[in-house]
């Protein structure tokens, strides 16, 4: 399902989507906004690239940050519950993830975690995208978080 037919799907079902994004910086945000009348459905997006950032915007806390890291399903889940909040939403996804170039043996470049958070529940999952280049892994999360939202407002 392209961004498009997300918008429109959106848009029949009345609901409203919002995005956290760290290791994507926006593309997220930028590939629903490039659809005319995506305002209908996404009203702001959050873009929380540093710790301080999360924890300003999204309630992240500093504890989990601590204790699992950014890059990690717990702080995902505090993102999308945060932004699903803050922006007044139905479905709010969250990336975080090693972009590269670089990483480390615990946490290597091109995993991100993810995190879909609805008004019921919010679900999480780590994927291995590998090292595929900064561009690349970017791009691939950014599909990847399409497709959650496409499953979460098909399911509402």
């Amino acid at each position: 399902m392209s961004a498009e037919q997300l918008i429109t799907l959106a848009k029949q079902k009345g609901l409203k989507l919002t995005t956290a994004e760290s290791c994507t910086g926006g593309l997220v945000s930028a590939a629903l906004t490039d659809i005319p009348g995506s305002s209908a459905v996404f009203e702001r997006g959050f873009v929380t690239y540093a710790n301080t950032a999360k924890m300003d915007m999204l309630g992240v806390h500093g504890i989990t940050l601590e204790r699992f890291g950014a890059v990690s399903e717990e702080t995902a889940r505090e993102m999308a519950e945060g932004a699903l909040q803050r922006a007044g939403a139905d479905i709010a996804v969250a990336i975080s993830g090693i972009a590269g170039p670089g990483g480390s043996e615990t946490k290597p470049e091109g995993r991100v975690c993810y995190a879909i958070a609805t008004k019921a529940e919010t679900l999480s999952e780590t994927m291995e995208h590998g090292a595929l280049g900064r561009a690349q892994v970017r791009a691939a999360a950014t599909r990847h978080a399409l497709q959650l939202l496409k499953a979460a407002t098909q399911e509402q």
